[in-house]
């Protein structure tokens, strides 16, 4: 069998493993060494022009996990159980022209100045008359947001692949996690908002069920 075969495999295995895990084993906890490779592949991770619009809030602090879970209806296992909670953030003022942006260019890209002179237009055009990101400011912040589900995503199944299970959450109120992170100091809510909760740990039990989805037929059409 091929080294690409068995990848191939190995990738399909981890899928299949990986489930919203409900109740984590509180007895179990990541190791460091793992945590900071799933934190990698979200730092690694694919955005929309390259403006990495996110920030991972990892909520180890007990007494903050019960204040969060006293309004997150979606966490109510997850919270007490997982060996790392994960609060991701979405940034609200990603445009082409924000500080944010263009401290990126700068200093983390290493972009001259004239490159950056260059594609602003591009990327004023992109956002504006594009993707229609300025018609609202919850526009802007809902597409910094779609952004963090990438990250999220890989997260997830770089988690699988090393045997690590995983939840993404959203079942919790907006206006009171985004109050309760204000309250703790872990939020500027001018520059930062809520985008998604994960849990990650090690399963309490299996699931009761094997996992299923829709076939490959209904849902991809082919256009030839």
């Amino acid at each position: 069998m091929s080294n690409n075969t068995t990848k191939k495999q190995e990738i399909l295995a981890a899928y299949e493993f990986r489930h919203a895990t409900k109740v984590f084993d509180p007895t179990k906890k990541i190791s460091d060494e793992d945590f900071h490779f799933i934190l990698e592949t979200g730092r690694l991770s694919p955005s929309s022009v390259g403006f990495e619009p996110w920030k991972f809030l990892i909520v180890q602090n007990q007494s903050l996990r019960e204040k969060l879970r006293e309004v997150c209806w979606g966490a109510q296992g997850q919270l007490p159980t997982a060996s790392h909670f994960m609060i991701i953030l979405a940034k609200k003022n990603a445009r082409y022209d924000s500080e944010y942006v263009l401290d990126l260019q700068r200093n983390v890209k290493g972009m001259p100045e004239e490159t950056i002179q260059m594609i602003e237009p591009r990327y004023k055009e992109f956002q504006e008359s594009d993707q229609k990101l300025f018609e609202s400011e919850r526009a802007l912040f809902d597409w910094a947001s779609k952004q963090t589900y990438i990250a999220l995503g890989n997260m997830m199944t770089a988690a699988a692949l090393i045997g690590i299970d995983s939840c993404p959450i959203e079942g919790f109120p907006y206006d009171k996690v985004q109050a309760i992170l204000e309250e703790e100091g872990l939020l500027d809510s001018k520059e930062w908002g809520l985008s998604v909760m994960a849990a990650f740990g090690y399963r309490a039990q299996d699931p009761a069920r094997a996992k299923t989805r829709q076939s490959l037929e209904q849902i991809v059409q082919w256009i030839n």
